[in-house]
């Protein structure tokens, strides 16, 4: 893999190794940090690159390792993921807007509370849009599992949205 290889098959994809690396360590400095040094590996190993199936799903993987190495090592100091996405709706009225923001904000925070394992495959799914077969290369976990964790996680965040929306 020479320079201009590297410009085209893995730049493009630095904001997804950003979303994820984001996703786990839930620190901006830490994501960006993550998804710098999986380029440096990268680099170091571009005369293997040939042996790699898919470059995407291995660069994935070893964002996810680093990030959830990086989350071990500083042990729960996480920030908001609010401060960290920056999402907006550009909706019908500024009213709508709000309740969009706060459903998206709780989703966020309900997300955060998911087990590693359905958090990231949720993320890889329903954020990042991958295929299951992605993220089973991602995760390096056979499909079933994967649908199991993605099932589990919607589940979950649906009843519990339920729960804080039901007036009682």
């Amino acid at each position: 893999m020479n320079l201009e290889d590297f410009k085209k098959s893995i730049l493009p994809i630095k904001n997804k190794l950003y979303r994820m690396a984001l996703r786990i360590t839930a620190n901006p400095a830490e994501a960006e940090d993550v998804v710098q040094e999986v380029f440096i590996k990268v680099w170091e190993q571009r005369d293997e690159m040939d042996k790699v199936q898919n470059i995407h799903a291995w660069c994935m993987q070893m964002t996810k390792n680093r990030a959830i190495d990086k989350k071990r090592l500083r042990y729960n100091q996480a920030e908001e993921l609010d401060k960290a996405y920056s999402l907006s709706y550009e909706g019908p009225g500024p009213g709508r807007q709000a309740e969009l923001n706060d459903a998206v904000g709780q989703v966020k925070v309900l997300m955060a509370e998911l087990p590693d394992n359905q958090k990231i495959a949720m993320q890889l799914r329903d954020i990042e849009g991958m295929s299951y077969q992605e993220i089973c290369e991602t995760l390096d976990m056979p499909l079933n599992q994967v649908k199991t964790n993605i099932f589990r996680a919607r589940k979950q965040i649906r009843s519990k949205l339920m729960q804080l929306w039901t007036i009682k």
